[in-house]
């Protein structure tokens, strides 16, 4: 049986096929439904030349044909690659080209923005029609090893990589949720989440099916609708990052949601007064730690909600986690800061066509995260920084080097430097600090206008602020922490 779970392409076949499975803005599909359709669906794929190993690029909203799709790659051992639909046409050629799909499935509206579709395209108008008669595909034998799905999340370099997720971290993960969530058939999840996210995807959605729960999708991100729905289907628990939950905060309904065990969030840190908030309203907070690389690594539970405030929490079951000294690979002692290391399970297989930086990215078989964090005399862990740059915005990470890049090619920047700085909005903002070039000027709105065709809308810097240089060390490095908080 354990080499069967491994596929996640089965999962729809291990419950009650009259129980419903997922809702969405246009029907209500069952288990028994969802098995036959990513069944036959799988069969198309492979009909159109879709074999083991082959990617195929989902630019699909948060519809059940997404999940649809998941499923029907793992039938066939195909890799599902999901794509950011926030992402400029400039952007997604860039993963398009690195992944070289076999097969791609997309709204009409998002297939133009594949400048070159591979040979095998489907598009959601079609999708009834096409599966109407389609040949299921069976399920095909897998190892725990063989990819499932390759996730792109941006590096420091500025270039996009790709995550190659194996079939054994989709079952650790979900057995991971299954013990933090205590996930039960009779859970009933709401995700507004975008299904291209690996909050969406690998933490809600796949271990509530892995589950037999049920899955109630959005396609987009409205708080009136969200408790609306949390009474009408009676949702047990949803996640979202911290920006939501304030404007959840300010549309929480009159009375509690009858039915709702707790909230979740992860992403980045939320304010303790928000987690009060709630707890005011009598809503308790489950709160996770983890990236793309290994989905959640940390869980902090509702009892230590308050009391563990500014904390990540301890270390998943399924999976082996540590904070180091990264130059002497030992444990720290509690309360001196070392980097956040990880193994098993849980832990990508290495990065798509970048074998330097997979290597790198291990050491003796431990992934390294790159966050740094202490950890206090209970064992729970306390993140008080990044090895890398990188920072969240409204739950997108955004990763300065590839913001930097872009406008690099502007005429009137002569130098670059993009820092996260406190946003009351959206947690974190891009603050660019540049030095402009001889004889040019620079006007904010413009420079916002020119990054807007080239970067998704959340990567575009907020704040523009002019210096005369930029503080570099002996070795030219710029020293991003003395530029100040860009307000």
């Amino acid at each position: 049986m354990e080499s069967r779970t491994h596929n996640v392409g089965s999962w729809p076949s291990r419950h009650d096929p009259d129980r419903v499975a997922l809702i969405d803005d246009a029907r209500t599909v069952t288990y028994g439904e969802l098995d036959s359709r990513s069944a036959r669906l799988a069969g198309v794929l492979a009909a159109g030349g879709i074999r083991r190993g082959d990617r195929v690029a989902i630019l699909l909203g948060n519809h059940s044909t997404y999940l649809e799709t998941v499923f029907a790659c793992g039938r066939i051992g195909a890799i599902a690659v999901p794509v950011n639909n926030r992402l400029s046409p400039r952007e997604i050629a860039v993963q398009v080209d690195d992944c070289a799909p076999r097969g791609l499935v997309a709204e009409p509206e998002l297939r133009d923005r594949v400048a070159q579709p591979p040979a095998f395209t489907l598009t959601s108008d079609r999708w009834e029609a096409t599966l109407e008669g389609a040949e299921p595909h069976p399920v095909t034998p897998v190892g725990p090893d063989e990819a499932l799905i390759l996730m792109y999340t941006s590096g420091t370099t500025g270039v996009p990589k790709g995550a190659l997720l194996p079939q054994r971290k989709a079952l650790y993960n979900a057995r991971n949720a299954e013990i933090f969530f205590e996930l039960t058939p009779d859970d009933r999840v709401l995700i507004a989440l975008p299904l291209f996210h690996s909050f969406g995807l690998a933490i809600l959605a796949l271990p509530t099916l892995y589950c037999g729960g049920q899955i109630v999708l959005h396609q987009r991100f409205d708080p009136e609708k969200m408790w609306a729905d949390c009474v009408k289907h009676g949702i047990t628990f949803f996640g979202a990052v911290p920006t939501m939950f304030q404007r959840l905060l300010d549309a929480f309904p009159p009375e509690r949601p009858p039915c709702l065990r707790f909230l979740f969030t992860a992403g980045a840190p939320i304010p303790v007064e928000v987690i009060r908030s709630y707890e005011s309203r009598g809503v308790l907070m489950k709160q996770g730690f983890g990236q793309t690389e290994t989905s959640i690594l940390c869980a902090l539970d509702t009892s230590d909600a308050l009391r563990k405030a500014g904390s990540v929490g301890k270390p998943v079951r399924h999976g082996e986690i540590r904070c180091v000294d990264p130059d002497t690979w030992r444990d720290v002692p509690p309360g001196v800061q070392g980097e956040i290391v990880v193994r098993g399970p849980i832990t990508m297989l290495g990065y798509w066509n970048r074998p330097e930086e997979s290597t790198s990215a291990f050491h003796a078989g431990w992934l390294r995260t790159g966050d740094l964090a202490k950890v206090d005399d209970e064992g729970f862990y306390h993140l008080v920084g990044r090895a890398r740059d990188m920072f969240i915005s409204g739950g997108e990470n955004v990763y300065p080097a590839e913001v930097e890049a872009v406008y690099e090619e502007h005429p009137a920047i002569s130098e670059i430097a993009v820092t996260g700085v406190p946003d009351q909005r959206w947690g974190e903002a891009g603050c660019a600090w540049i030095v402009v070039a001889p004889g040019a000027e620079a006007d904010p709105e413009a420079l916002r206008a020119w990054g807007s065709e080239r970067l998704a809308d959340f990567k575009i810097p907020k704040h523009f602020r002019v210096l005369p240089s930029l503080p570099r060390t002996v070795s030219g490095k710029v020293q991003k922490h003395r530029l100040g908080d860009g307000a």
